[in-house]
């Protein structure tokens, strides 16, 4: 008996209102999305803490923070590092 061969499908999270039932381009600029830092902290805490594989895709991935957050990790970094 011939094993069925298995069809992947890509997941492109949830369906929103504005999706329509035809797809983007696979060549077309990625879509972005805004969302309060506290909804997806937590999910890259837990990736990062459970070595998730997945994050290297996105290890050159730029971001956008606001100025504030940028002094603030600054600073944090500065705390962290080993005194010399």
């Amino acid at each position: 008996m011939a094993q069925a061969r298995r069809r992947f499908k890509v997941y492109y999270g949830p369906e929103s209102e504005t999706t329509t039932a035809t797809t983007a381009p696979h060549h077309a600029a990625p879509a972005t999305v805004t969302l309060p830092l506290g909804e997806i902290l937590p999910l890259l805490a837990d990736a990062v803490n459970s070595r998730r594989t997945w994050l290297s895709d996105f290890t050159h991935d730029e971001i956008t923070i606001t100025a504030d957050l940028y002094e603030v990790i600054l600073a944090y970094q500065h705390h962290i590092r080993p005194s010399a």
